[in-house]
């Protein structure tokens, strides 16, 4: 049999190599220098399974150095501080089982995202971002806070790591269940003036429904037709849903700088926080009566104008992901308001 050609994707590094009929060409990011007069090389073969997106993703992590075959392992991660935690017989003595209860979910996720990572890569714009992005749940939020400021003590005066200034020390706390407002109709008009990352930001909030952090990192293949793939983040499920007519307009104009559609480099996202810092500057631009709104409310109007539309509750959850009794609770707002006009209407 005849072997197939080589693929046509040159990259300086990138080599494809030949494994025979059944495993085809397959990518290597590869180096070579000299010691003295002997030559060596690395070699670390991209995992890509026929997706250039991911080739592309794999290609530059390696030349970054951050291919996971280049990582030196951590010292001192969240894996070996919430082993030893949950190891410590006399701190487990003393907690009851609610209380221990209520830290296996946050810590769980810590596990999950960062079990190998150190704890002192974890920054105080990382731990604020994340705290952030679990806005609409704020105890959920805060008991993240609190999980991280636990461990971090904990690893610091209990196993005498080297550690700095506990990151979570002086973020503020959501506090008692905080409700976010829906924007008004004269702010959403604002917009039309504000800074272009933070219009970008809103109308994807408020066209897909989806929470602030998916809605940035959106990127431009998710678009298709009068289709758009939207990101569960509690799910962590993909799932495609209609793309109102006004969304998809306001999607082809904006100016491609990357795979995404707020794009920090030609394969990154912009971070949450940093809109979040141009968004709130715009907001207090806007006087005194803007500053209760957050970007999350963009989100609550989103089912209030689908409720107003006609939309079932669960048509709602289709598009917002949202909870059912979320969308109860916003779709009385929505009600609220229609029934409102129509009796001031008979005024007139």
């Amino acid at each position: 049999m005849k072997k197939p050609p080589k693929p046509k994707i040159v990259k300086p590094h990138l080599k494809w190599v030949w494994k025979g009929k059944d495993r085809g060409w397959r990518p290597f990011h590869r180096i070579t220098w000299l010691e003295g007069k002997k030559r060596k090389e690395k070699a670390i073969q991209l995992d890509w399974k026929g997706d250039l997106q991911e080739l592309d993703h794999l290609y530059w992590a390696c030349e970054a150095g951050r291919h996971i075959r280049q990582e030196t392992p951590s010292k001192y991660t969240w894996r070996e501080c919430i082993q030893a935690w949950r190891a410590d017989q006399q701190i487990q003595g003393k907690l009851a089982s609610s209380t221990k209860k209520s830290y296996r979910p946050p810590m769980e996720a810590i596990l999950l995202k960062n079990g190998g990572k150190a704890l002192k890569s974890t920054s105080r714009q990382d731990l604020r971002a994340a705290h952030q992005s679990l806005a609409d749940t704020p105890k959920k939020a805060d008991r993240l806070l609190q999980t991280v400021s636990l461990l971090w003590n904990f690893a610091a005066l209990e196993l005498d790591w080297p550690l700095g200034e506990n990151p979570a020390k002086g973020i503020k706390h959501f506090g008692k269940q905080r409700e976010f407002e829906p924007w008004p109709e004269w702010m959403v008009e604002a917009l039309n003036e504000a800074p272009f990352r933070v219009k970008v930001l809103a109308n994807l909030i408020l066209g897909t429904g989806q929470r602030p952090g998916a809605a940035v990192a959106m990127r431009r293949d998710q678009f298709r037709g009068e289709w758009m793939v939207v990101r569960d983040e509690k799910g962590k499920q993909e799932l495609e849903v209609y793309c109102p007519r006004e969304l998809r307009w306001f999607v082809k104009d904006i100016p491609v700088e990357g795979q995404h559609l707020l794009s920090k480099n030609m394969t990154e996202p912009m971070t949450y926080h940093a809109i979040e810092k141009d968004f709130s500057a715009w907001r207090l631009s806007l006087g005194r009566d803007a500053k209760k709104f957050s970007l999350h409310g963009l989100r609550k109007l989103s089912i209030i104008r689908l409720a107003e539309a006609g939309a079932s509750d669960a048509e709602i959850q289709a598009v917002t992901g949202q909870s059912a009794e979320m969308v109860a609770y916003y779709r009385k707002k929505a009600n609220r308001r229609m029934l409102s006009k129509s009796g001031q209407e008979r005024r007139e």
